[in-house]
Parts: structure tokens; sequence; C-alpha cells
């Protein structure tokens, strides 16, 4: 099946992409605190200690999020509650980001961010029906009726 391979890709990616904002981001908070550079009279400090918060917040982010698909990949089950919800908020980002990435940095980030949105939403797709123990559907056999048979209902007197 499709499914565990898209999940530990998904993983793998997440974790990735978390090291990659973060060091990205403590990367500029470096250089703007050596430049002492200021936006619109903010102080570098504050600029500095931003930057690197923010790339630890995101990277714990996406941290969080590839640990819910490296969960996913490991019990073969659809993500419940809160877990598949980080998952649809990661897709929601990312085609967030990829929007910006066209216009900012170029077609070759606009398609990494598009892969990783498709491969998000293929992981949440392919779990999308009922499972019981060993695979079983919890969905009745074409042609079958769900709902059990009732008993007939006896004519009200008027």
């Amino acid at each position: 099946m499709v499914r565990r391979p898209v999940a530990w890709i998904v993983a793998i990616v997440l974790f990735a992409e978390a090291l990659g904002v973060a060091a990205l981001n403590w990367f500029l908070g470096i250089v703007v605190d050596r430049q002492q550079m200021s936006l619109a009279g903010l102080d570098p400090d504050a600029m500095s200690v931003g930057s690197k918060a923010g790339g630890i917040v995101f990277g714990l982010y996406f941290a969080l999020c590839g640990l819910v698909a490296l969960l996913v990949a490991l019990r073969d089950r659809a993500p419940a509650g809160f877990g598949r919800i980080l998952l649809i908020s990661v897709a929601v980002v990312h085609a967030l980001l990829g929007a910006f990435a066209w216009g900012l940095v170029g077609p070759g980030a606009f398609a990494f961010m598009v892969v990783v949105l498709g491969l998000v939403v293929l992981l949440l797709m392919t779990y999308d029906r009922l499972e019981g123990p060993a695979g079983e559907s919890s969905e009745p056999p074409p042609g079958k009726d769900p709902t059990p048979a009732l008993p007939p209902t006896a004519p009200s007197p008027s």
C-alpha cells in the first residue's frame, strides 16, 4: 500500500524542514545582531531575538507535525483529533508558503512547497476509511444494507 511510505516520507520531510527553518532563522538572527541592522527604527537586539524565537517556534511546530506523521507511519492508523488538526494546519501553512515563495524566491521553492502540500494531503486522504483490526473495513460490503431489519409495526387505530 501507499499509506505507510507516504507517512514516512512526510515525517522525514517535516523533520528536515523543522531543522532547516530553525537554522535559517537562527542564522538570520545572528546576521542582524552582528551587523546591527535596524528596520524602521526597531532595536536590532529585539529583531535578533525575535528571529531566533520565531525559528525555534516554527521549528518545533514542524517537528511536532513530523512526529504526528511518524506516529501515523508506525501505527498504520489514521491521525485523529489534535494530530489530524496539526496535519491539516501544516497543509494550509505549506499552501500559503508556496504562494509567497512563488513571488519571493521563485518557482523552485514553490514546487517544493506544492510537493510537500500534496504529500500531506495524500497522507490525510489515504486514511479516510475506517478500518478495524487486520485491515477489515467497517463499511458494509457493496449491495448489503447496513441497517438491521426492523419488525413490522401494527397499524394505528383511528
